[in-house]
């Protein structure tokens, strides 16, 4: 009975540290939802708001960083339960990360409208975005749902958010060399781009984590027919 009740405990805990992660990914989403508002409509007041939830997603992911910390000195876990764990950290992260970029993507959205910049090409910057935090969100339903195959399926749209950056940087530079009056602001939507870019890197991050936990597979740093080629070696499962 004791055994039972402690498996029972640390089914417990890591049900509840998965429900943690969740909630900082949600809280992350609508970050970056609310600095691609900003951007859109160069409205100050969303940048602001946005900026201030840095402070939140910060103190999440330190909340988060002790629980782990805390259960893994506790429960000495093995095998699958330590995968899970350590994923949880990585993946925790990676959304503080992603957080940082809609926090910085605010901040330039602030310094555009300060400078009273000219009207800025958007819309290619805007389904980038969209893409992105779009990303994140298929990220934490896979990660919730330990999908592999939706995983996967990331890494491979992971290409289009890195295809939407190349070609926005394409018209960038041919906006600015029409219209070199425009380079100033037109740097500035480069750092934004950049900063999108990235959020889709952590979105596949996150995918990563859930192979790693339901595979035990590390597909990082591997093209999404690598991953791929690897999840289908390793079997139905990994103990």
């Amino acid at each position: 009975m004791t055994d039972k009740h402690l498996s029972s405990q640390f089914d417990s805990e890591l049900a509840h540290l998965s429900s943690r992660l969740l909630a900082l990914g949600g809280l992350v989403e609508s970050q970056l939802r609310q600095a691609l508002a900003a951007l859109i409509t160069q409205n100050t007041e969303i940048a602001e708001a946005v900026m201030a939830g840095e402070l939140r997603v910060n103190a999440m992911e330190v909340e988060i960083d002790g629980e782990l910390s805390r259960v893994i000195a506790l429960r000495q876990p093995a095998a699958v339960d330590l995968r899970l764990l350590l994923s949880i950290a990585r993946a925790t992260s990676n959304l503080e990360r992603a957080g940082d970029e809609a926090a910085k993507i605010a901040r330039m959205v602030r310094a555009i409208v300060d400078a009273g910049a000219h009207p800025l090409p958007l819309a290619d910057l805007r389904l980038a975005c969209d893409l992105a935090a779009g990303l994140i969100a298929k990220a934490l339903d896979a990660f919730a749902r330990l999908d592999t195959a939706a995983a996967l399926a990331i890494l491979r749209e992971d290409d289009a958010v890195d295809r939407e950056f190349e070609g926005f940087m394409r018209k960038l530079v041919t906006y600015m060399m029409e219209d070199p009056r425009m380079i100033s602001e037109s740097l500035d939507l480069v750092f934004i781009a950049k900063a999108i870019e990235r959020i889709g890197d952590h979105a596949k991050n996150i995918a990563e984590c859930v192979i790693y936990v339901v595979k035990g597979a590390d597909v990082r740093h591997r093209s999404p027919a690598e991953a791929e080629a690897e999840v289908a070696s390793v079997g139905a499962g990994v103990p």
